[in-house]
């Protein structure tokens, strides 16, 4: 079992959630249970699987979190662009925003990597 206090990915993981929040908080209210809950929930999905693989017995299922974690941030990435493309983000909060998906994505691509390599 890991701590997944000590990993980089979930703090930025955390830090991108806390951002969406703030963020999204200025959607238009009819957006409420729309497009500002999906990019919430995908966003809070990163780290809380993250934090989930953490807590189980083997790396393979670590891995498998990670994996969704890794959907959910693709999900966040798309969910982001929708919000721009609608005039809900201007172009500096959501370059700012993608950035982070990106490098998080990055981040949990070499992660499984290491699994990966570790369990050969």
């Amino acid at each position: 079992m890991k701590d997944f206090h000590n990993l980089q990915v979930w703090e930025k993981a955390h830090a991108l959630v806390l951002a969406v929040y703030r963020n999204t908080a200025a959607f238009p209210p009819q957006e409420a249970y729309g497009l500002t809950n999906q990019t919430r929930r995908a966003a809070v999905s990163i780290p809380a699987n993250i934090a989930e693989g953490c807590g189980r017995q083997s790396e393979a299922d670590f891995a498998r979190f990670l994996q969704i974690s890794m959907g959910s941030a693709s999900e966040v990435e798309y969910h982001l662009l929708l919000a721009h493309d609608l005039g809900f983000l201007e172009d500096s909060i959501y370059a700012d925003l993608n950035r982070n998906v990106i490098e998080i994505k990055r981040m949990l691509a070499a992660l499984l990597k290491t699994l990966r390599a570790d369990n050969r």
